[in-house]
């Protein structure tokens, strides 16, 4: 294992510039410890006074002398984020999505990875499978918080089953251990129709309920199914009754947790709504959008802040008419068109098309936004009325890359419809602020 960590960028002005640490230069040690990984770095860089060993670009070694204030970040980054390699997945969990893509995509898209590292850097959700006892204990002396973790079941036998790892059905054990060290956790179940829903379910909520607070939240999103799922275990899709009876119980742990400890702690995914064709929970059952990232909440959050931002408008006597097209995911397209709909009545002379992308690239089943890809957006916006700009929402795009999961990039979608492209934050005031400017 490496015990020298390349530098990559050192930000300007920060404590790392003033003493000379440059881009390029290898940190050997700090305080005399040689570092493992990301953890080490970050709990040593806490420390108000530091010695640090850096190789330079001669190979020659200069030990540098800090002071600073306690918790004062040192404007460090790293070429290998986690100054390690990163811990991929070594299950084969029924419903990976990533068993369902294509062949032939770019590279990245096909690692799957198991890095309680990421976790806490990125808020990436893991298994704990992989996960060593020294791993669990250097969590536990860091104090590393939040941990992200990917149930889906509590019971031993199911979990094992379903992650397709006989080794997988000690989650609750190592959830406890962290709940006793005071780490702060949040949870998922990735539900499958006929496995881990119904009792199972009902099952998994009550006794991740019981680590709470330590266990903060869990999300409870539905399978996505793909049409490439040949050769893998055989899984339907929900339909609008089984939607139905997946919030009936959500929605009874969540008054039952909310009596008891004043947070619903149990959220249902923006899907579920969708599939049960029920109204979508006001604000405050989303207890501060913990789970947003999951997609829980992501709806009601664009629509309030729309609203409020469209609200906060004047007409404008003197605007130029102007017209928009939007290009959006199956999911949010209903919504997005009434707020459409809502900012023209108030904004006559701006005209919005909301166009519905359909997945033919993964399937009809599968309707979010980022995982539409340029090709669709090609075919099926093509002769379309497109207006003076193409809007599109930025979890569609790479961002540095600037292209689509295809690998088409946003210029060829560009020279494909002869319309300007703006790529928009998924803020509601994002969108109210881009349709008057």
């Amino acid at each position: 294992m490496s015990t020298a960590h390349q530098i990559s960028s050192v930000a300007p002005k920060s404590v790392a510039e003033q003493v000379g640490i440059q881009p390029g230069d290898m940190i050997k040690s700090m305080n005399g410890v040689q570092l493992l990984d990301i953890f080490d770095y970050y709990y040593m860089a806490e420390e108000p006074v530091l010695d640090v060993v850096v190789e330079k670009s001669d190979h020659s070694l200069v030990e540098v002398h800090i002071e600073k204030n306690e918790g004062e970040d040192l404007g460090i980054s790293f070429e290998n984020g986690l100054m390690d390699d990163y811990k991929s997945c070594h299950n084969k969990c029924m419903f990976c999505f990533i068993d369902q893509m294509p062949p032939g995509m770019r590279d990245t898209l096909y690692f799957k990875d198991d890095d309680t590292r990421l976790s806490f850097l990125q808020g990436n959700y893991v298994t704990l499978t992989n996960l060593k006892d020294e791993d669990l204990e250097r969590i536990i002396h860091y104090h590393l918080a939040p941990i992200n973790i990917s149930v889906h079941a509590t019971n031993p036998e199911l979990r094992c089953k379903m992650l397709h790892n006989r080794f997988a059905g000690d989650v609750l054990e190592k959830i406890k251990r962290l709940a006793d060290a005071g780490i702060e956790m949040n949870s998922q179940i990735v539900l499958c129709k006929g496995e881990n829903d119904g009792e199972e379910l009902e099952r998994s909520i009550s006794e991740l309920l019981a680590f709470y607070p330590h266990m903060q939240s869990l999300s409870v999103v539905p399978v996505g199914l793909t049409k490439f799922r040949d050769g893998l275990y055989p899984l339907e899709p929900f339909e609008k009754e089984d939607a139905n009876e997946v919030l009936d119980i959500i929605h009874q742990w969540q008054d039952i947790s909310y009596e008891k400890y004043g947070s619903h702690f149990v959220q249902a995914s923006d899907e579920w709504y969708l599939i049960a064709e029920q109204d979508l929970p006001e604000e405050d059952r989303y207890d501060g959008y913990i789970q947003l990232e999951n997609g829980v909440g992501m709806i009601r959050l664009l629509l309030n802040e729309f609203r409020e931002a469209l609200d906060g408008e004047h007409r404008h006597p003197f605007m130029k008419a102007k017209t928009f097209s939007i290009a959006t995911g199956g999911l949010a397209a209903p919504f997005i068109k009434t707020l459409c709909d809502e900012f023209m009545e108030k904004f006559p002379k701006i005209t919005i098309h909301v166009y519905p992308i359909r997945n033919d690239f993964f399937g009809e089943r599968i309707t979010v936004s980022g995982l539409i890809t340029g090709q669709d957006l090609i075919a099926q916006l093509k002769g379309k009325p497109l207006g003076d700009c193409l809007i599109l929402p930025h979890n569609m795009v790479r961002q540095q890359e600037m292209d689509f999961l295809d690998d088409v990039t946003v210029q060829e979608v560009i020279s494909a419809l002869q319309v300007p492209v703006d790529i928009v934050k998924s803020s509601g005031q994002d969108l109210v602020k881009r349709f008057l400017s």
